[in-house]
């Protein structure tokens, strides 16, 4: 019986090369100590370092710009025939580390800010190397299920990150003990990276200069139209942690509006399954053309935003809350890795690592546009509230319209 249910497993699970499997681990390590301290940092600078959230909120939105600027030098070096994937990923750990070690001693604004933009640094450079290392050592066949697990490990180890972390702070209060178990991870993740991945670059002369790379990545029409629906794509993601929260709270339902209590109940199930459905969902979809994906993700969008519509005036908004998170899950799960492995096959081998860069700004930019734009409608009143949703479906319209032309025109070239 057990040797049965090994070999069900063993069909399940996709044959992968083992570095796959290396980097999923040394991710959803990383991600554990992200997760110790993405939600608790900035309650501990403000309640007991006695910075402003004023304070706070700029640090942060720095250490995103500062991100920015590591994801632009991220994907430059990954090409570099001088530098490469492997020691991008180890100067990323390395920064991070140095970053929580400056953190960990903050006490004012001014270390408190050096920290922040060190960890934006960092992990500006992590994204573009880590997806080049999983486009490097698949096949464009496997690419979507790659994807699919190491997001998965993502997930679930910011996931564990969180609870630990909370779970920590309720037995001993001590803050700033995140902080050191998360330059720990670091440290672990560099050692993963320095003993057990050798360089994957392919080989090849890449780009010259740091910004010729970057010149012809900018002139791929493809890229660029694929751009602007993964920033629009990320501006929805932003939304389920930002406003959809804050939207169930004060308006779904008129007096019915969810609790936290209950908040904390759906989100935990949209996490779940999203952890479920990752690899299935990833399996399916490779039936269908990457950019073909991409639009059975802007469909669900679409289905989910409405739901949320109807859960702000309808009867029962738990209920409609609830659908509406587990479409968004479905839409997620369809969007992550699809998004990375097309950016992967439209990109020369030389240029892997800018164009993932590209694709990794996207995400940036549409958490920089996104929670401001649902913020706003919150603070408009219940009307504006209310439309927001019915306006974010309508987006979906021209996505889709984008999205077969880009379709056909990959197909075409026979992507």
């Amino acid at each position: 019986m057990i040797s049965f249910w090994r070999q069900r497993v063993k069909q399940w699970l996709p044959n992968f090369d083992h570095r796959v499997w290396i980097l999923a681990a040394g991710r959803l390590l990383s991600q554990v100590g992200i997760g110790f301290t993405l939600f608790y940092a900035p309650i501990f600078f403000t309640t007991q370092v006695g910075l402003s959230a004023t304070q706070v909120g700029l640090g942060i939105g720095l250490g995103s710009l500062a991100g920015m600027g590591g994801r632009f030098l991220g994907g430059s070096l990954a090409d570099s025939p001088n530098w490469g994937r492997r020691p991008t990923l180890l100067a990323s750990a390395l920064v991070s580390a140095g970053a929580d070690g400056v953190l960990l001693l903050a006490n004012d604004f001014s270390i408190f800010l050096v920290g922040n933009l060190l960890m934006g640094f960092g992990v500006g450079l992590y994204w573009p190397a880590a997806e080049s290392v999983a486009a490097d050592i698949t096949t464009s066949e496997q690419r979507n299920e790659a994807y699919a697990l190491v997001r998965l490990a993502d997930n679930l180890g910011l996931g564990v990150g969180v609870v630990a972390g909370g779970a920590l702070i309720s037995l001993t209060g001590a803050y700033r003990a995140l902080f050191a178990i998360d330059g720990v991870t670091f440290l672990l993740f560099f050692a993963i990276i320095y003993f057990a991945i050798a360089e994957t670059r392919p080989a090849g002369n890449g780009a010259r200069s740091l910004l010729q790379g970057w010149g012809r990545a900018l002139r791929d029409t493809n890229l660029m139209v694929y751009a602007a629906v993964n920033v629009l794509f990320t501006g929805y993601l932003a939304q389920i942690q930002s406003t959809l929260p804050l939207y169930l709270n004060r308006f779904a339902g008129g007096e019915q509006a969810v609790s936290e209590g209950t908040l904390s109940l759906l989100f935990t199930g949209h996490v779940v399954l999203a952890a479920i459905a990752q690899l299935p969902v990833a399996r399916w979809l490779n039936r269908y053309s990457q950019v073909q994906g991409l639009m059975v993700s802007a469909l669900l969008w679409g289905l989910s935003f409405a739901l949320v519509w109807q859960a702000g005036l309808g009867e029962y908004p738990v209920v409609w809350g609830g659908l509406a998170l587990g479409i968004m899950a479905l839409a997620m799960v369809a969007y992550t890795p699809i998004g990375s492995a097309l950016v992967a096959a439209l990109a020369p081998e030389a240029l892997r690592g800018v164009y993932l860069s590209v694709n990794s700004m996207c995400w940036a930019v549409g958490y920089l546009i996104g929670p401001p734009v649902g913020g706003w409608a919150l603070d408009q009143g219940a009307a504006t509230a209310h439309s927001f949703w019915l306006g974010l479906a309508a987006t979906v319209v021209p996505a889709l319209g984008v999205l077969a032309w880009l379709d056909r025109r990959l197909q075409r070239r026979g992507l």
